[in-house]
């Protein structure tokens, strides 16, 4: 078994010490997304809702990247700042995965790097997997 490293410039690139994503053993593993705009950089300034967007957009485009789609998506675990942005969340996630339901944590925490309000990382089938 080999691990592959996934790359696109259509998500932010790693900040540190890791990959937008890895493939391994018919899984795809992306590492947490915060609301960055590749071409802008961290966007904190937005609203929580359109941080949400930026966020999961990230990841799925990193998840086409790799060869994959939402339908193969198996679980996602969102950070949160604030259970009161948990409805939001929820509201934003629903529209922009309308038919992928994998299994999903959310967890509510004090705060994220960069004053960001939401991350979201995923594991996912890769396509023909």
């Amino acid at each position: 078994m080999q691990v592959e490293t996934i790359s696109t410039a259509d998500a932010p690139q790693p900040a540190g010490h890791y990959a937008q994503a890895t493939r391994a053993n018919g899984f795809v593993f992306i590492s947490g997304q915060l609301p960055v705009d590749p071409a802008v950089g961290i966007r904190a300034d937005l609203s929580f809702d359109d941080q949400a967007r930026l966020a999961i957009g990230n990841m799925l485009a990193i998840l086409s990247a790799a060869g994959s789609d939402p339908g193969q998506l198996a679980r996602v675990t969102a950070y949160i700042v604030g259970v009161e942005n948990w409805p939001a969340f929820n509201a934003v996630y629903a529209a922009m995965l309308p038919d992928a339901r994998p299994a999903r944590t959310v967890v509510p925490v004090a705060e994220l790097h960069h004053g960001c309000l939401v991350e979201i990382d995923a594991i996912a089938l890769a396509s023909g997997d």
